[in-house]
């Protein structure tokens, strides 16, 4: 694949490649000097659990490197236009930026705002804002790397990120919860896949005598569980 330049610095993308829900594989442009991560269209939910995990600790790895202030304007990798700043909200309840191409190539995407997408990032209610701004007037912002003075904005100012914690509970809880979800996508249901042998040797079966005797299609054929088995089990590894 051609290598794209980051939205913000303009230096060449480096692609990492993690596990694609379902089959293959989701190859991640991402920027470690800018913090960023360029996705093509819907890569973001198309990572298998355990690619999240895995995506989280180089992102973590990399959390405290010396970073380059975001550029303003964005530009879109693909086409160079500019990039429009977007908010959602995530399935967990926490809101975060990105920056969107018109032309629907994608998405520019911060680690900081990633991790509260994912969940391992945790908002500081209005109650904890004003805690910590007793102790420390001015922070970075996690979303842009701008200067944010809490003691009298609430977001950035810049970015309209709104002010976050890398809260060890929330990792815990998010690293606990796609763990778990890399198991059970990962775990075959023996009695399911019982069933299933069943009923497609039943309905081979099935086939078979209309074909050869229609007159005999009521009567229940012998399933040879092993061979059908073993042959649904081979096809389930091939996907």
């Amino acid at each position: 694949m051609k290598p794209i330049p980051c939205p913000s610095c303009r230096q060449t993308l480096t692609k990492h490649r993690f596990e694609r829900l379902h089959h293959g594989e989701v190859i991640l442009d991402m920027c470690f000097s800018c913090q960023g991560i360029w996705f093509d269209e819907f890569e973001s939910v198309q990572i298998t659990p355990g690619g999240i995990v895995e995506l989280f600790k180089q992102l973590h790895e990399h959390h405290d490197d010396q970073r380059t202030p975001l550029r303003d304007p964005l530009k879109c990798p693909r086409c160079s236009e500019k990039l429009l700043h977007g908010l959602d909200v995530a399935k967990h309840g926490g809101k975060f930026n990105y920056h969107r191409c018109l032309q629907k190539h994608g998405r520019f995407t911060t680690f900081a705002q990633f991790m509260i997408e994912k969940g391992f990032v945790r908002q500081l209610n209005p109650a904890e804002i004003d805690e910590l701004s007793a102790k420390v007037g001015i922070i970075r912002c996690m979303g842009c790397g701008a200067p944010v003075d809490i003691r009298k904005d609430h977001a950035c100012s810049h970015c309209r990120a709104p002010i976050t914690i890398l809260d060890p509970s929330a990792v815990e809880q998010a690293l606990s919860r796609y763990q778990h979800a890399e198991v059970r996508r990962t775990t075959r249901d023996v009695e399911a896949l019982g069933d299933a042998i069943v009923m497609r040797e039943r309905e081979k079966s099935r086939q078979k005598r209309l074909r050869q005797e229609p007159e005999n299609a009521g009567i229940i054929d012998a399933i040879d569980l092993l061979s059908a088995g073993a042959e649904f089990v081979w096809a389930l590894i091939k996907r």
